[in-house]
C-alpha cells in the first residue's frame, strides 16, 4: 500500500495534497493499494457474509448498479484504509471548517471521531464496494449519513479500465454562487483513490472565503464490470 505519489509521479508530501483539494476539490493518491490487493477487495462481492445491506440503485432512483455496506469488524485492509486516510486529511478537514465559519472540529484520531459518531447514533459503518455492469451509471448525490459528517471521502478503483470495463468515467460537479457549475472527469487507473469534498468545501475569492458544494457520480458504463471502494469517515444514523 502506498499513499505518498502525486499524479505526475513525484513525490508528494501531505501539503500537497491540502494543496490540490483546496484548489480543486477533490486530488488522485496514485497506487493506493496494488493490484492484487484490489481483486481480493472486488471478489468480497459475492461474498455469503461481511455486508449489513445491498442496494439496488435503480428501485430508489440512485442510478443504475449495486453497491453493499460492510458491516463491522470491517475487513481488516479497509479498517486500516479508513484510519490511514483519516488521520491524513483531518488536519485540513479542520482548516475547511474554520475557513467556513463552522465550529466543529475533527480529532487527530478516527476511533475517536467514531466515537463522536456513535455517541450521537450513527452506528452504522459507512464503507462499501460499488459494482456497475454494462450500461449501469451512478446518479450525481452526497454521501451525507447524520448530523456529524466528515467533509472528506475516498474511493478507491478496483477494476482496471480499458481491461475490465470502458466508460464508467468518475465525475464531480461543483456549484458555485451565482455562477454556473463546473464539471470535473477524474481520470484513475486500477488501485487509484480519488478524494474529493462530500458536501461544501471553502474556496478563496477576492472578498474571502466562500462555500461551494460538491456532488459526485460514476458515468454509464459501455462494457464490462466496474468495482470501487468507497471510503466514508462518519457512521450513519
Amino acid at each position: 500500500m502506498t499513499t505518498d505519489r502525486n499524479t505526475t509521479g513525484a513525490p508528494a508530501a501531505t501539503d500537497a495534497l491540502g494543496e490540490t483539494l483546496d484548489r480543486e476539490g477533490w486530488a488522485v493518491l496514485p497506487g493506493l493499494i496494488d493490484a492484487a490487493a484490489c481483486g481480493r477487495l472486488a471478489a468480497l462481492y459475492d461474498a455469503s457474509a461481511g455486508f449489513r445491506s445491498q442496494v439496488h440503485m435503480a428501485r430508489h432512483g440512485f442510478g443504475r448498479g449495486e453497491y453493499r455496506y460492510f458491516a463491522y469488524p470491517l475487513p481488516p485492509l479497509v479498517e486500516a484504509l479508513r484510519a490511514m486516510l483519516y488521520a491524513r486529511l483531518a488536519p485540513l478537514a479542520n482548516r475547511w471548517h474554520e475557513r467556513m465559519g463552522m465550529a466543529v472540529r475533527f480529532p487527530p484520531d478516527h476511533a475517536d471521531f467514531l466515537a463522536r459518531c456513535h455517541g450521537a447514533g450513527q452506528r452504522r459503518p459507512t464503507p462499501l464496494l460499488l459494482q456497475y455492469g454494462a450500461g449501469d451509471y451512478n446518479c450525481l448525490h452526497q454521501d451525507l449519513y447524520g448530523e456529524h459528517v466528515f467533509p472528506l471521502q475516498a474511493a478507491v478503483l478496483l477494476s482496471a479500465p480499458g481491461e475490465d470495463f470502458s466508460g464508467g468515467e468518475f465525475v464531480l460537479t461543483e456549484q458555485r454562487p451565482r455562477m454556473q457549475s463546473r464539471a470535473a472527469v477524474v481520470p484513475l487507473a486500477r488501485g487509484d483513490a480519488v478524494v474529493f469534498a462530500v458536501n461544501a468545501r471553502p474556496v478563496r475569492g477576492s472578498r474571502g472565503d466562500y462555500r461551494v458544494t460538491m456532488r459526485h457520480g460514476v458515468s454509464a458504463i459501455r462494457s464490462g464490470r466496474r468495482h470501487t471502494l468507497g471510503i466514508i469517515f462518519h457512521d450513519a444514523a
